[in-house]
């Protein structure tokens, strides 16, 4: 019964930022529209629509919304890349939740990106919000990409998503050391994750044309790829992720046993260990 109240919980912290970005790309679309988009599997039609009116999505999009503590000790964490300097890898990763629709279905993809080089460590696709489909196998992908010991005290910063401070996700966080960290003053506001998914979506993914959950999972490796070793940035000299951290990673390695700053560096049997008990797909 815990479980079950919990995950509602997620799931409703969850599908704040998703409105918000619903009706940014369809101001007048109904909280009843909405609930066919998303289908919730945390509610009813009607409890829906009562949550969208009780969060202040009768007319205008949500002001201030925002919850520290309840009744399940969930706690929001503080927002640790305030007017930070990032300046190397490994060092802040940034995370979001995004809708995504093939016909009349919604699925939801989960990217993950190192804020110094842009590039995309992490990602998982799914056909529900549930943590373990979501920001889990996600962050699994990083913990492969960069590995374990090169993520002890990075920050990993997130909105105000619910399956970003479950208990299982937290779990993974600690044990790997990283540091959590959310938006505080727009709580739903997470620039650089946002414009990420907004990218990878109309820019790749879109344009690929996946046609089924297997289709996508496949099409956003492909997009992640792309994204990764081809797209130039401005903020990165015009080059690619790929290239900026080859050209400037020997400004910021340390070859100690503890720091290897190279995404080609794995620690595979940590991963296989996580998975094989909780039994995550990852992509």
């Amino acid at each position: 019964m815990l479980k079950r109240r919990r995950y509602k919980l997620e799931e409703q912290e969850q599908l704040i930022p998703l409105i918000n970005e619903i009706r940014r790309d369809h101001p007048r679309m109904s909280a009843r529209d909405i609930y066919l988009k998303l289908h919730p599997s945390s509610m009813g039609r009607d409890q829906f629509e009562r949550f969208c009116m009780d969060s202040g999505y009768r007319i205008k999009l949500i002001k201030n919304y925002r919850v520290t503590t309840n009744s399940l000790g969930v706690t929001r964490f503080p927002n640790l890349i305030k007017d930070i300097e990032v300046t190397g890898v490994n060092q802040v990763f940034v995370s979001d939740i995004t809708y995504f629709d093939i016909g009349d279905k919604t699925y939801y993809l989960t990217l993950i990106m190192d804020l110094y080089n842009r590039e995309v460590v992490g990602s998982s696709a799914s056909d529900n919000l549930r943590t373990e489909a979501t920001t889990i196998p996600a962050l699994y992908r990083l913990i492969t990409e960069r590995g374990k010991a090169n993520l002890k005290k990075a920050i990993f910063h997130s909105d105000g998503g619910g399956q970003y401070y479950s208990n299982d996700f937290k779990k993974i966080t600690r044990e790997v050391g990283m540091q959590n960290s959310m938006t505080e003053e727009k709580i739903y506001e997470n620039a650089h994750a946002e414009r990420l998914n907004g990218v990878i979506k109309n820019n790749y993914l879109y344009p690929y044309g996946p046609t089924n959950l297997k289709e996508l999972k496949k099409e956003l490796k492909r997009a992640v790829h792309m994204y990764n070793t081809g797209k130039p940035h401005t903020a990165l000299g015009k080059q690619t992720p790929a290239n900026y951290l080859k050209n400037n990673i020997i400004d910021n390695e340390d070859n100690s046993k503890s720091y290897l700053p190279l995404p080609t560096i794995h620690n595979n049997h940590y991963l296989k260990r996580k998975t094989s008990n909780n039994k995550v797909n990852v992509i």
